[in-house]
């Protein structure tokens, strides 16, 4: 896209989308001394005799960094950090607005594994919690895994769990509406990325029964007989499709009850037609989805997207806000499974009592969702026994 001085969106992120404000006066002697030497030496001094004072008396108790290597960002692809920062404002601008979580953007000069990991440790004791963006795969599944275990705060790699546990929440939701239950459906993911490892996984989660899941990727259905599977994949393997099935897109989905396209590529309309009758399609890559609303409500009852032009978009932000939000207000050590299964109940809570066949989604906007993904959230956590407040 080139630049236009008359584009409403360049007008937009002209200078930036967020700024740093002073939330204490700053208007004399007096305020100078408390807000900063002497008087901030009282509080050095607590923090240092106790760390978890950090959490009381700094920001780092409702403030979280947003992460990436500029690696996958967006639909563009491997475009470099600073390329992503818009992005990286954007989703911080979002944590504020929708959860009242402060966020910072840190776009990393780097794609190694190992220095995203020192650099990430390094910052950690400035805030509550790491949102890892826009990171590809399989690298982000290492980078995540290996900084949930050194670090003693949240850590969420957004382009999985958030897109996972909307997934779950709008499923939840589908499956009431058709008078439905979770553990009666095939279901088949299309892509093996970040996102459709993690839908799986919270899919199983959730209810539905591995031994009824297809995981499909660019080579076809993946399964315990495949010689070319990562280590990721094949835990994929392990996990699903225990009768061995192979063959094609066309083949996973011939009786199947449900898609979930989180692969960016296209479905043909003969393959969605060999559906089961009143079948579930969440055809989520965006700006183009892998099988267009259009033609996937020939064959399906409910349709889901990743767009805001159609109805039911399964928007990641319905997550994030509040899943942070509820961790720091328990002042979590990590973000459990049952953490993410509650946030997804909360989700689809909110509807639950008018739900439609255009309509079985919240929107993004919708106040209530953030407040009550966080509560749900943080009562997973205490439950969970990772809270530490």
């Amino acid at each position: 896209m080139s630049e236009s001085t008359e584009d409403p969106v360049f007008q937009l992120h002209r200078g930036g989308k967020m700024a740093v404000a002073s939330t204490v006066p700053l208007t004399s002697r007096d305020d100078l001394s408390l807000a900063y030497t002497p008087g901030v030496a009282k509080v050095c001094e607590a923090i240092a005799a106790d760390p978890a004072k950090v959490d009381d008396y700094t920001w780092v108790g409702h403030t979280v960094a947003v992460v990436t290597d500029g690696s996958a960002v967006l639909g563009l692809g491997n475009i470099g950090p600073r390329a992503a920062m818009p992005v990286m404002e954007g989703k911080a601008v979002l944590f504020k607005q929708f959860g009242g979580v402060d966020a910072v953007p840190i776009c990393l000069d780097t794609q190694d594994i190992d220095a995203i990991i020192d650099t990430v440790t390094a910052l950690a004791p400035s805030f509550g919690g790491i949102n890892l963006e826009d990171i590809s795969a399989p690298r982000c599944f290492e980078i995540e895994q290996r900084l949930d275990e050194a670090l003693p705060i949240p850590v969420f790699h957004d382009d999985q769990h958030g897109t996972a546990i909307v997934v779950l929440a709008a499923l939840r939701n589908a499956a009431t509406l058709l008078d439905r239950k979770l553990a009666d459906l095939r279901v088949v993911v299309s892509g093996a990325g970040a996102a459709g490892v993690a839908v799986t996984k919270m899919l199983v989660a959730g209810g539905v029964n591995p031994a009824d899941v297809l995981v499909v990727d660019s080579r076809g259905i993946i399964h315990a007989g495949r010689d070319d599977l990562s280590p990721v994949k094949a835990e994929m393997a392990a996990l699903t499709n225990p009768r061995g099935v192979s063959g094609g897109i066309t083949q996973a989905l011939a009786g199947a009850d449900v898609l979930v396209g989180v692969s960016g590529g296209s479905i043909p309309e003969e393959a969605v037609a060999g559906m089961a009758p009143g079948a579930i399609v969440f055809a989520l890559a965006n700006p183009t989805p892998e099988v267009h609303p259009d033609v996937a409500s020939r064959h399906a009852a409910l349709v889901a997207t990743g767009r805001s032009d159609f109805p039911n978009q399964i928007n990641n932000v319905l997550a994030f806000p509040g899943v942070f939000r509820g961790a720091l207000d328990a002042r979590a050590t990590r973000i459990t499974d049952g953490m993410k299964v509650a946030a997804a109940d909360a989700i689809a809570g909110v509807v639950a009592d008018v739900l439609q066949a255009d309509a079985f989604v919240p929107s993004p906007l919708d106040p209530r969702v953030a407040p009550a993904v966080a509560a749900a959230v943080a009562e997973a956590a205490r439950r969970d026994g990772v809270a530490r407040g």
